[in-house]
């Protein structure tokens, strides 16, 4: 690979305002998550990509589009979200009412996706980026990416816990000569928020 793995989380969903977990559930953006979009897309300023890649849910999608690459953009299945099983739409702090000190990094999730499984996705993800010849984007979701990122540096994927990740945000992991590494990170791309 030549070039950076650019990681471009969805914008503003009615779950991701209220911290609500979004694994399956198809949700569209609200207004601020539509302006947010596009906002990464002035960001980013039209720079082009060898390969565009989507998570299959219409957040990501339309982040994509919005953003100006959906012409471009392929579906990729494996940068779905994690799958939160009973906990799908649910907040942690729901959650730890029923489950005390419960974190998705170490407790899991019942008759959801384990973290191993979200860490193969994201490893097959990597393996296909590696083999374009310049920058990559993904269209993504915040777990994932997160999950991704750890794995790219070649760490449990559990330590994706370590890299805070908001909506409408851009991050870059490439190389300082052979080793892997993050070179921007969540650098917020929406409308200035109160």
């Amino acid at each position: 690979m030549s070039g950076e793995l650019w990681l471009i989380r969805h914008g503003e969903t009615e779950w991701s305002r209220s911290g609500a977990h979004t694994g399956r559930t198809d949700l569209p953006l609200t207004e601020t998550g539509r302006a947010e979009a596009m906002a990464i897309g002035e960001a980013l300023g039209g720079r082009c990509f060898s390969l565009v890649l989507t998570s299959p849910f219409q957040r990501a999608r339309e982040t994509c589009r919005l953003a100006g690459y959906g012409a471009a953009a392929v579906v990729e299945p494996n940068l779905r979200e994690w799958d939160y099983g009973d906990y799908e739409g649910r907040t942690t702090a729901e959650i730890r009412l029923q489950t005390s000190g419960w974190n998705v990094w170490e407790s899991g999730v019942p008759n959801g996706e384990k973290i191993e499984d979200v860490a193969a996705r994201a490893e097959a993800v990597i393996a296909r980026a590696v083999k374009a010849p310049g920058d990559v984007a993904l269209f993504g979701h915040g777990h994932t990416l997160r999950v991704l990122t750890a794995r790219w540096l070649g760490l449990g994927p559990a330590e994706g816990r370590l890299f805070l990740l908001g909506t409408a945000t851009l991050s870059t992991l490439g190389f300082e000569r052979e080793t892997r590494v993050i070179t921007r990170w969540n650098l917020s791309c929406g409308p200035a928020r109160v």
